[in-house]
């Protein structure tokens, strides 16, 4: 048997490590490694509740609109308010545009390059001046590096990756693939435009309050958005749509790696002031059997995690008191549960719910997919199912996004009134572009008492519960081919599947020491 660990995991927002034990071939045990301390609750407490709204959406600087709408959806709890229409629309119009932004950073960015060769670029002979210029980088890269013998770094010169036989082979492929990189940078650019149409700013909109939000919608504001829709949907459907199902069609073993079949769903995009109707249907998925959604089912356990006390416990009530030496733990990831059990959240789920509730839009898009490759349901359980989720997901969304607009009632009121109450308390659940997000607060005295953050990467990323069972990335790996522990790509490209985000799971590393020595990958 051979133990490998992968520390850090490149290519993620944040410190993961994942260690994994290789026998004949195959991964039979795994662990999901947090390496710093999330201790974002314990800046909130004593604060006015509204420092929330701003404070949350230092948790990520990749989905802040997710964290500063649920930030404002438990503080409008708590103070017994709801959203205006205009509110919610331009919150949805927000969280959409990030939405692009994200998913075109995990495919393009982070993940892509698990599948693709860079290298290839050396024999581009068109004219683009951006993908020469890229060209003439990676030679001179490529050229310094000649003669180094390492394994993880030798002929890589754009982001370190596994070096070996792993990646697409057609030279076309890999050059188109690439030129989506370059041109995705600017469609990320476009989008970040949209969300401080709204918000006044991106990534930390300064906007979102509850009720609703600040900004009036104008005419004006309404053009600045509308001018980026088009060719942003145009790439998602001819460019990014395209790239995913080349990456399916050379590395179809990937529909049976790194299943997982729990799956929950908050619900995407308000269609209601009451969150009762989403876009993206909000429920419980074990496989192909629906189950409706219950918050109070919501725990967080903590027997493997680097915390004193408080396991299993409702986020209303939950603690954030670190023990860095706690016997048996491996991470500052806690394990959340509903009813007890670990669940996959993000596109796959919200896109599995959806399917199974009905969804005609996502059945469409799903089925046609399943048609290319000859599969039925159980395919989408996989690593290939978590990126084209992704892609149906951004290329419906888009879609959607003018029939927002045309709900504004323009130059009307874009938010309701508040009063801070003396006590209440509040939840805040939204689909953040890497799943479940829900935030809980408790308030006394006109002060933040308790406040929760349970973020989708420590639902799929957390570590074994109270009861020892793994949670959705730690089971996912297992079973997962290694041809070459030295290079574990296989296992890499299980888990950036997920789009973990480590940053939104902890936040705080302990300075003036030495924390390890690292093998990037």
């Amino acid at each position: 048997m051979a133990k490998v660990l992968i520390d850090p995991i490149t290519r993620i927002e944040g410190h993961l490590s994942i260690e994994i034990d290789v026998e004949n071939g195959k991964v039979v045990d795994a662990k999901s490694i947090g390496d710093m301390f999330r201790g974002f609750e314990k800046i909130f407490l004593g604060r006015n509740p509204l420092d929330a709204n701003q404070l949350s959406q230092r948790i990520c600087g990749v989905c802040p609109i997710s964290h500063g709408i649920a930030s404002s959806k438990c503080l409008e709890g708590a103070f017994g308010i709801k959203p205006n229409n205009n509110g919610r629309v331009l919150r949805n119009l927000m969280l959409a545009a990030n939405y692009m932004h994200s998913h075109l950073i995990h495919f393009y960015h982070l993940a892509a390059l698990d599948y693709v060769d860079i290298t290839a670029l050396l024999q581009y002979k068109g004219g683009d001046s951006k993908i020469n210029n890229l060209k003439a980088w990676v030679e001179s890269e490529v050229k310094a590096k000649k003669g180094r013998v390492d394994a993880i770094t030798a002929g890589a010169p754009f982001l370190p990756r596994y070096e070996g036989n792993f990646y697409i082979k057609d030279v076309d492929t890999n050059i188109d693939a690439i030129a989506g990189y370059v041109k995705a940078l600017e469609m990320r650019m476009k989008a970040h435009k949209m969300v401080s149409a709204i918000g006044g700013r991106a990534p930390h909109a300064i906007g979102l309050v509850p009720g609703g939000v600040t900004q009036v919608p104008t005419r004006a504001m309404i053009r600045e958005y509308k001018k980026h829709i088009k060719e942003i949907e145009n790439f998602i459907n001819d460019v990014y749509m395209n790239h995913v199902i080349a990456v399916a069609k050379t590395f179809k073993d990937y529909f049976k790696i790194g299943a997982f079949t729990n799956f929950m769903s908050y619900g995407l995009f308000d269609l209601d002031t009451e969150d009762k109707k989403f876009f993206l249907q909000r429920g419980i998925a074990y496989g192909t059997k629906l189950e409706s959604f219950d918050a109070e089912k919501i725990r967080e356990q903590v027997r493997y995690a680097r915390y004193s006390s408080g396991s299993n416990l409702h986020p209303y009530q939950g603690q954030t008191e670190p023990q860095p030496g706690k016997g048996g733990a491996y991470t500052w990831l806690k394990a959340p549960r509903y009813d007890g059990k670990p669940m996959e959240v993000g596109p796959l789920a919200r896109v599995v719910v959806s399917y199974l509730s009905g969804n005609a839009a996502v059945k469409s898009e799903v089925d046609a997919l399943l048609k290319v490759f000859n599969a039925d349901i159980s395919a989408v359980f996989s690593t290939l199912g978590r990126h084209a989720a992704r892609a149906i997901e951004a290329k419906l969304i888009i879609a959607e996004m003018r029939k927002w607009i045309d709900e504004l009632d323009v130059n009307g009121k874009p938010r309701n009134s508040f009063d801070i109450p003396d006590t209440g308390e509040g939840m805040g659940l939204v689909e953040a572009s890497r799943g479940a997000l829900g935030h809980w607060i408790v308030v006394k005295d006109k002060k933040i008492a308790n406040y929760q953050a349970v973020v989708p990467t420590t639902w799929f990323c957390g570590p074994r519960g109270d009861d020892g069972v793994k949670g959705p990335v730690e089971q996912a790996l297992i079973g997962t081919p290694i041809s070459d522990p030295k290079n574990p790509i296989e296992a890499a490209r299980v888990v950036r599947s997920f789009d973990p985000c480590i940053a939104c799971a902890v936040h705080v590393v302990e300075g003036d020491r030495e924390i390890g020595t690292f093998k990037v990958c």
